[in-house]
């Protein structure tokens, strides 16, 4: 896998990723996935998501292998004078600079965005953290779970399931915030492409997530600020019987949700009765008795088997799964035609099976091109053109080949 297999939509366009475990690596991945040149700048300890397993080899962790695809790693001390200056050299050849560390360690290390823009004024120089810089949390750390915390997460849990608080099981602010990165650095490039200018963008995770929750959750507070506790939340989503349903052997996902449905559901299972002037017949009677609506589902569906019920509702076009762990996700008969699962061949690792790329671009088609890359494997390659003193050069190469040997 190669640079020569590299197409997509977005060739022409580099990131220097100064980013580290999911949020950041994720928007790069995706960019990268689209044809991007991303240049993925390790500090001499690597990225820490490296050393989460499971893995094959030291420093070559699962979720690092799918995340950093398509990318070239070079290794920087960033905090000396030889890998600053790299570092610059580098901004001087690009579009983005992605970052997602405070901006506090970006001005202690001589990268602020006065210094980047100083040596290439059209840089789009994209910061993905924690809190906005005008709050009273500015410079605070942030992970994903504290993120899910102070946006309300674990509570919505609590509140829909009658349990004690938790975070959703998935990296859900990192990647939720990873995709607000992505479009801020596409959109800050199309600007400077038309304008000749740059600028600094700052995608800050405890607003954008709370963005994202206020969207569903508002409530009653979209038109009275000052609108009494428990008047926020989409009941929907809050009702205790949203969950998937109870069938006399199993389990199904079931979503009977606009009118036609109902009138399709309630007539396949003899209660034509209830179709009109019940709780059950316009979408607003069904939304203010959210709770009782779906209780009387779980009801019913419990006195059949998965495979009756997913006859009917597949038989009145009503939206229907069979509930899935994660491990049927891989043996999904959609997910094989698709092709969404790609083999591919890693030359430390050896047999790698990661994620596509998403979608399908009929004139930039997307692949998978270079393999996720060992620690500073192309730090040689990517300093080899830099106009610096072949001191300093040589010094930074044996940094990373130091590096290398020992993770």
């Amino acid at each position: 896998m190669t640079d020569s297999n590299r197409s997509g939509p977005l060739a022409g366009v580099r990131v220097l990723d100064l980013t580290s475990i999911i949020l950041g690596p994720f928007a790069t991945q995706m960019m990268a996935d689209l044809g991007a040149d991303v240049i993925k700048v390790e500090s001499p300890v690597g990225d820490t998501i490296r050393q989460v397993g499971p893995m094959r080899n030291p420093g070559m962790g699962a979720i690092y292998l799918h995340l950093n695809r398509n990318k070239r790693s070079v290794v920087l001390d960033l905090k000396t004078e030889e890998g600053r200056e790299a570092c610059l050299h580098l901004v001087r050849e690009v579009d983005v600079l992605l970052y997602n560390v405070r901006p506090q360690s970006m001005e202690r290390m001589g990268l602020s965005y006065e210094a980047v823009s100083a040596v290439n004024p059209k840089i789009v120089y994209v910061g993905a953290y924690g809190f906005g810089n005008d709050g009273p949390y500015a410079g605070k750390p942030a992970y994903d779970d504290l993120i899910q915390g102070m946006t309300g997460v674990a509570r919505l849990y609590e509140r829909n399931s009658g349990h004690e608080p938790r975070y959703a099981p998935l990296t859900l602010a990192d990647r939720t915030i990873g995709l607000q990165a992505a479009i801020a650095c596409l959109a800050g490039v199309i600007h400077s492409r038309a304008t000749g200018t740059g600028q600094s963008i700052e995608v800050p995770m405890f607003e954008g997530m709370a963005q994202m929750i206020l969207g569903d959750h508002l409530g009653q507070r979209t038109f009275d600020e000052n609108a009494p506790a428990g008047s926020m939340g989409y009941s929907r989503l809050l009702a205790e019987h949203r969950k998937p349903y109870q069938t006399l052997d199993g389990y199904v996902s079931a979503l009977i949700y606009n009118d036609r449905h109902w009138q399709q559901f309630l007539a396949a299972i003899d209660r034509a009765d209830q179709i009109t002037d019940s709780i059950f017949s316009t979408h607003s009677r069904r939304a203010e008795n959210i709770d009782e609506v779906y209780r009387f589902v779980d009801g019913i569906l419990r006195t059949r088997s998965t495979a009756d019920w997913l006859a009917l509702f597949d038989a009145n076009d009503i939206p229907c799964a069979p509930l899935y762990a994660i491990e049927d996700l891989p043996a999904d008969p959609h997910l094989k035609a698709t092709g969404h699962l790609v083999r591919t061949e890693h030359p430390s690792e050896g047999v790698v099976h990661t994620i596509a790329p998403l979608g399908r671009y009929s004139a930039t088609p997307l692949n998978v091109y270079r393999h996720a890359p060992t620690l500073g494997e192309h730090t040689e390659e990517l300093l080899d053109g830099l106009p610096m003193d072949s001191e300093k050069k040589q010094a930074i190469l044996k940094a990373a080949k130091r590096s290398a040997s020992e993770h």
